[in-house]
């Protein structure tokens, strides 16, 4: 059986899962690129069709995130429609909401939607829309692997048909929801609404709120966390819900409470006071819920859970033993998530169980003659192109001389992070790169910390994981352990917690090679790994895309596959 998944709102995304398994998926940001690129994804289902070998003929059903999508918007676009959310045009949307005209209107959205997916060449009898949190919660039970145990899945977003989180246990192939929290008590909207009132894009940069929280002092995050946690509250000792308080609206119309709160508060006092609002309530509901249920395995989606400071708090609760949180768990997740819950509604004795996500490689390869197409197109004028007889070591050995070296090889990762076939690699241990990679490459806010890629087998010198929690994805952070100051650059400064992506063999042959050639070298068995892209823009996918960032950006080294791309005046001589 082959099912086609498909996102088409914010962050637009499409995949293919053929007899139970996710065999290709990609977002639309990548081949139009534009960041979070929103609408219906007619470039991500062209691809992910073609990466699986099939045409739409074959497919055989359709299973679409959502049974309302809004229309498609721009970034300036969302800016300007939370900050209209507490004007009188807002209140009027508001209000009409709770109407018979947002029925109509839904319905009329709805359906233009079925024949946007009609004219790509596919039957409508074959398209399911699938309500968005059980997208979420899909996505979370099924890609984790555990579905064989009962599993405790918390959904948690801005919002999504109507609802911003849920509770549900999957158990036995089978998702039953406990509890549902409607859209106007979302924590997500609220750290959207903050996110704007700091001068940053909501549903775009929330992370750099995180990342700047741990550098407020005590005093300040606790001044503006008192003036959050009167917000909202549970609804009894025992519940799974909470509700608002002390008069705050729907809170995709909280821009002018917000606004009032925050006057005289300094900035990253803010950042702190939320950060630690949102931990709490989700650790909290993530207590109760374990309470109720009695089950201490947990599976999280949706898109407040790609914050991972409050993951971290969730996974080292005594309660909890094991936890997975889905991968890239925004909205674009949720093509996969439908994808698993038509097919697993649909599948018959004889066909296969869903399975589990493993390796996120689920993009495009390009071989040796795309690469050299590609340099024939591009302006090379200037470059030194060599190829490489061993690739690893001439990588490794750029790094281990202190070198920064963009990677783009192999098929590339769907998401948000890039695992190591799309990123900028430098040594770790040399805080000098952090400043070259955000000034001269990245165009990156200073405070923002990055992240390791860490050989599974040496994992412990640098992370605390107690609990043996698989982390391959980048969505849960730890404490360092005591050998981390010797990778500090790939690590946060100012807390010392590590997110790390544990890197094995078996699924990234080259990659894993590649640091442990480096670790061979400096004895570091790790290598920081950022994103390959320059700030705002979705990271490279094509070697064309890796090319021009390459010209544009202070990037001097470039493996483009088995080809070392690099600057002039630069040491072209590899190890290998």
């Amino acid at each position: 059986m082959i099912v086609l998944g498909i996102h088409d709102g914010h962050d637009a995304a499409a995949c293919v899962l053929k007899d139970g398994e996710i065999v290709a998926a990609i977002e639309e940001e990548r081949l139009r690129r534009v960041k979070n690129w929103a609408g219906y994804p007619e470039q991500s289902i062209q691809a992910v069709l073609r990466i699986a070998g099939i045409d739409a003929a074959q497919v055989d059903y359709v299973a679409v995130n959502g049974h309302h999508m809004p229309y498609p918007k721009t970034r300036q676009q969302v800016i300007d429609e939370y900050r209209r959310t507490s004007s009188l045009g807002g209140n009027l949307k508001r209000q009409l909401r709770k109407t018979a005209l947002h029925t109509i209107y839904s319905k009329r959205r709805k359906h233009e939607r079925l024949q946007q997916i009609v004219a790509s060449g596919i039957a409508a009898e074959k398209v399911t829309f699938v309500e968005h949190h059980t997208c979420h919660a899909s996505a979370a039970y099924f890609a984790s692997g555990m579905s064989s145990e009962p599993m405790l899945i918390l959904t948690n977003d801005g919002a999504g048909d109507g609802l911003c989180a849920t509770v549900s246990i999957g158990a036995n192939g089978q998702l039953r929801r406990l509890t549902s929290i409607p859209e106007s008590e979302s924590l997500g909207n609220i750290y959207a609404q903050a996110t704007l009132q700091l001068g940053m894009v909501p549903l775009e940069h929330e992370y750099k709120l995180m990342g700047l929280a741990p550098y407020a002092p005590e005093s300040g995050r606790d001044t503006v966390y008192e003036l959050f946690r009167r917000l909202m509250t549970f609804d009894t000792d025992t519940s799974l819900t909470w509700h608002r308080t002390n008069g705050c609206p729907e809170t995709y119309f909280s821009y002018g409470l917000l606004r009032d709160m925050f006057e005289l508060k300094r900035f990253d006092w803010v950042c702190a006071g939320l950060q630690r609002f949102l931990e709490v309530m989700l650790v909290e509901w993530a207590r109760r819920a374990v309470e109720a249920t009695g089950i201490r395995r947990l599976g999280l989606g949706g898109g407040t859970f790609m914050n991972v400071k409050a993951n971290k708090l969730i996974a080292d609760m005594p309660e909890v033993d094991d936890l997975f949180v889905m991968p890239s768990c925004g909205d674009e997740s949720n093509s996969i998530g439908a994808a698993y819950w038509v097919y697993n509604e649909r599948r018959g004795p004889a066909d296969p169980p869903c399975q589990p996500l493993g390796p996120l490689y689920l993009g495009p390869c390009f071989g040796d003659r795309a690469i050299e197409a590609a340099l024939i197109r591009a302006d090379t004028s200037g470059l030194s192109v060599s190829r490489m007889t061993d690739t690893p070591g001439t990588v490794a050995g750029l790094l281990a001389r202190g070198e920064i070296v963009a990677r783009c090889s192999d098929r590339s990762e769907f998401g948000a992070r890039a695992l190591g076939n799309r990123s900028i690699l430098a040594d770790p241990s040399r805080l000098d790169v952090v400043r070259v990679i955000n000034d001269m490459i990245k165009s990156r806010d200073f405070w923002m910390p990055f992240a390791p890629s860490i050989l599974a087998e040496q994992a412990n010198r640098y992370i605390r994981n107690v609990k043996g929690l698989r982390a391959p994805y980048m969505v849960l952070a730890f404490d360092s352990a005591c050998e981390a100051d010797h990778i500090r650059a790939a690590m946060h400064q100012y807390d010392g917690t590590i997110r790390p992506q544990i890197v094995e063999r078996s699924w990234n042959g080259e990659y894993h090679e590649i640091i442990r050639r480096f670790s061979e070298r400096t004895g570091h068995g790790a290598i920081l790994n950022t994103s390959f892209n320059v700030h705002g823009f979705p990271i490279v996918l094509t070697p064309g895309d890796a090319i021009d960032v390459l010209h544009r950006s202070g990037l001097r080294h470039l493996a483009l596959g088995n080809y070392l791309v690099q600057k002039p005046g630069q040491d072209t001589r590899s190890d290998g």
